[in-house]
């Protein structure tokens, strides 16, 4: 479904590529996390795999050789900044109504789509005063009203609390039912890694690991890529600091 080769990208005046010689690959239907500090390089290839931005060197292929290629939906980590109609319903009809729908059949497609991602009676109400989970929910709504078949989850925790968290799970489990490759772009591991079929680090623009995720957490040297180990043990309140140890990166 999405082919990455040799994938860099140095912006004017860098000292080092953002992303440097990237390749991976991902089957239909897969659930894949791609992790790694901030700075290393994940918001670049979500870009680059999206289409916001070219590569300087290498490339993105999408699709079995499918013509047209499969559409590309991005959920941005600030969900309010895809907001673009007044109410959900009038947000997630605005791509297909782009696309050529009439106006009546794009809002019951809206209307269907709002209730799959857990927003029936919701519709009409003020979009931006939904919370940060329903926001991105409404933003999957939209992408799977445009039959989105790849899916990109950008930092999609952040700012959220417990219920919101809660909610952003169930927007994944609910695209792998619905058999849609996605990407979860995330340094925070431990809530969301259970669903992930294949982990991916990013350490300062080059692929460290592409495997199974439990190998990653027993074997590989996770917080020297700026990365917590998810499987710490909490026994007492002592424990509640993060702290990296001796002689463990940061």
């Amino acid at each position: 479904m999405l082919e990455v080769k040799a994938l860099s990208r140095k912006f004017p005046g860098a000292d080092r590529a953002a992303l440097d010689s990237v390749s991976f690959s991902v089957s239909r239907g897969e659930c894949v996390v791609v992790s790694g500090a901030n700075g290393s390089g994940k918001s670049v290839l979500m870009s680059l795999i999206a289409g916001l931005d070219r590569p300087t060197s290498g490339a993105v292929r999408l699709g079995e050789g499918t013509v047209p290629e499969p559409r590309v939906g991005l959920v941005f980590q600030d969900a309010d900044s895809q907001i673009l109609g007044d109410t959900p319903i009038e947000d997630v009809a605005y791509g297909p109504i782009n696309l050529g729908l009439s106006r009546a059949d794009a809002r019951a497609l809206a209307r269907d789509t709002l209730a799959r991602m857990g927003l029936a009676g919701r519709e009409t109400v003020p979009a931006r005063s939904l919370s940060g989970g329903e926001k991105r929910r409404l933003a999957v709504a939209g992408i799977l009203a445009m039959d989105a078949e790849i899916v990109i989850l950008d930092e999609p925790y952040a700012n959220l609390d417990w219920p919101g968290v809660v909610q952003v799970n169930g927007i994944v489990r609910e695209l792998k039912a619905l058999g849609k490759t996605v990407l979860v772009l995330t340094h925070e591991l431990e809530k969301v890694l259970a669903l992930a079929d294949r982990l991916l680090v990013l350490f300062r623009g080059s692929l460290v690991y592409d495997g199974e995720p439990e190998a990653a957490l027993e074997s590989e040297p996770l917080a020297d890529w700026g990365i917590r180990n998810p499987l710490g043990s909490y026994a007492h309140v002592g424990d509640l600091e993060w702290t990296a140890g001796p002689g463990r990166a940061p």
